[in-house]
């Protein structure tokens, strides 16, 4: 069922790159993932990332030591203790556990909220430049080409002089790196 879905949006992209000759219509592409890679606010995004991981991280573990050292003490103790206070702490830390496993969920989402927070500026940024580029080169649709698994890339073909991932760079200030040398 994909196969037959990928042939029908290759027909499609095929009949609409001949009718563009025809009508005008000039389609350009980019990779968005490449322009922020070259950016030079992705290395501070990707610090301020790693340092906010690193904060969750370590009060995931401050709160994992101390279920640890509550567990070490039951198993301690608990010969000792009466049927009720047993249950009582038995209960205590499988609330421990919860809101650890709780933690580690809510932190997750918290992440990537932080990620989108700190990438949104330079995708605004990235967006601004493609709109002028496409306004000065007559381009009347871009494309992403970005990365496949990330479910980013719509483009099944495209000619290299197509891509304005460099012009986008240059509208951005930014100097492109230089291409990889053929080997």
């Amino acid at each position: 069922m994909k196969t037959r879905w990928i042939f029908i949006l290759a027909f499609l992209v095929t009949a609409v790159a001949a009718k563009a000759q025809d009508t005008g219509l000039k389609i350009g592409y980019t990779n968005a993932e490449y322009i922020l890679s070259n950016m030079p606010e992705a290395k501070q995004i990707e610090a301020d990332l790693k340092d906010y991981e690193q904060q969750l991280t370590a009060q995931l573990e401050s709160k994992s030591k101390d279920l640890e050292t509550k567990f070490q003490e039951y198993q301690r103790t608990a010969e000792n203790m009466i049927p009720e206070v047993r249950a009582d702490k038995e209960r205590e830390l499988q609330g421990l556990q919860q809101s650890i496993q709780k933690f580690q969920q809510d932190a997750q989402t918290s992440l990537m909220r932080k990620q989108g927070e700190l990438l949104q500026p330079a995708f605004d940024k990235i967006q601004k430049a493609i709109d002028e580029v496409a306004k000065a080169n007559a381009y009347t649709h871009i494309l992403n080409s970005g990365q496949p698994e990330a479910g980013l890339n719509i483009l099944l073909y495209a000619r290299d002089e197509d891509n304005i991932s460099d012009l986008v760079l240059k509208q951005l200030g930014i100097e492109p790196p230089p291409p990889p040398a053929e080997g």
